[in-house]
């Protein structure tokens, strides 16, 4: 039998896979579910073999039945993280909570001054500190093997087709309704960045903007559209091609293809494109995010680092240089390239396998850890708790207010 129990709070794409990743570890089973739409909720109770009387339409629902698992994940919606975690916190639960944290820094404070009062395991689902690449990067800088870091530069190639489904014509793509890009997409670089150096920047400039994804780059003769655009087959956003395409390749159905539909056939996908969001032309969208941005830090020890988020590459893993004062290293998520400058000698090291596909395998370890950490009662078999997850996400919202402002942000020490 199972030994941890596990309450899901949201059902969409993310919570889904942890609670499929909890489940298929044979550590947890799902005792409860909070999930507006009522398709996804029956499917899940379904799937998890939870009782009708445990399914809630709402989170608040499950608040009010009392503690009825160990821990919860909450997936919900970015904005929708904060009154849940607060609630189930002082309820008593272990949370994983997905990224961001929250939308605002108050919020974020307030889950983790909840987290601390009620003396919970909270993790943030900041993935790529988890990953087998991760390790071996970070087992070799604290093994000094290129001396001291000095310069870290750091790209997150976001990919042109995934910007467009996601930030264009998907949940993250305004501000006001879910958060800045640089927060819902990138604050697991951020958190990454900070992992690696080992303390919290002391300064922060960022510069970006939303510079193609919108209508004065509409070409002329363009639809509203893509079924109906006679572009459409030279554009590289074209939602008929990304879609349609994923039809014949079982890996893409979870996603992207079903954040778009559940149906599986020609005639599903083309209806779901004339109706809803993601059909749409992405000169013709209510966007609003950026879609580039760099952001430069300055640490308390004089390291600096450079960081690149951008839409016009293609969706790869993050390319990184860190480069040290007696060695280089660069990595890709999957090999490591070492130049030591004592001697010369430049080494490849292939990065071990991982066990799941997600995000290198730090969706897996990630619930691996957290339910290790909840069974033992033991939080420091995590990396992070509520006080490093929330420091990380003052990084973001610095850079944030220096793209605004057009100024240099100073970060207080915690």
């Amino acid at each position: 039998m199972a030994s941890v129990t596990l309450a899901l709070v949201g059902g969409g794409l993310r919570g889904q896979l942890y609670a499929r990743s909890a489940v298929g570890s044979s550590v947890a089973r799902v005792t409860a579910i909070a999930e507006p739409d009522p398709g996804r909720r029956s499917a899940l109770g379904a799937e998890f073999a939870v009782p009708a009387d445990r399914l809630y339409s709402d989170w608040g629902e499950l608040a009010d039945a009392g503690r009825l698992a160990d821990a919860a994940i909450i997936a919900t919606q970015d904005q929708l993280h904060t009154e849940p975690a607060v609630r189930l916190a002082d309820l008593g639960y272990h949370i994983l909570l997905e990224k961001p944290m929250a939308t605002s820094e108050d919020d974020a404070a307030a889950i983790a001054r909840a987290a601390q009062r009620n003396g919970i395991i909270l993790a943030v689902c900041h993935v790529l500190r988890y990953t087998p690449y991760t390790r071996m990067l970070k087992g070799l800088l604290d093994s000094g093997r290129i001396g001291r870091l000095v310069n870290v530069q750091h790209l997150e190639p976001v990919g042109w087709w995934h910007h467009a489904h996601s930030f264009v014509r998907g949940h993250w793509r305004r501000s006001d309704t879910s958060a800045p890009m640089l927060l819902t997409k990138a604050c697991h670089d951020l958190d990454w960045l900070v992992h690696l150096f080992g303390q919290v920047p002391a300064r922060v400039s960022s510069f970006g903007s939303l510079t193609h994804f919108r209508a004065s780059e509409r070409p002329a003769g363009a639809a509203s559209r893509c079924v109906d655009c006679p572009l459409e087959p030279s554009c590289p956003y074209s939602a008929k091609r990304l879609y349609l395409d994923c039809l014949a390749d079982p890996g893409r159905h979870f996603w992207p293809l079903g954040a778009v539909t559940q149906e599986r056939t020609e005639a599903g996908v083309l209806e779901a494109l004339r109706t809803g969001p993601y059909g749409r032309c992405v000169y013709a969208c209510d966007n609003d995010v950026v879609d580039h941005q760099v952001v430069n830090l300055e640490f308390p020890a004089g390291g600096t680092c450079s960081f690149t988020m951008s839409a016009f590459t293609p969706m790869e893993h993050r390319q990184t240089r860190l480069l040290g004062t007696h060695g280089y290293l660069e990595g890709n998520g999957r090999t490591i390239r070492l130049v030591d400058f004592r001697t010369g000698a430049e080494e490849l090291v292939a990065v071990p396998e991982a066990d799941g596909d997600g995000h290198g395998g730090g969706d897996q370890e990630l619930t691996a850890s957290f339910l290790r950490a909840v069974e033992t009662g033991d939080p420091g078999l995590l990396p992070t708790d509520a006080t490093i997850s929330l420091a990380s996400h003052r990084v973001v919202w610095a850079a944030e207010r220096a793209r605004t402002t057009g100024t240099v942000v100073t970060l207080s020490p915690a």
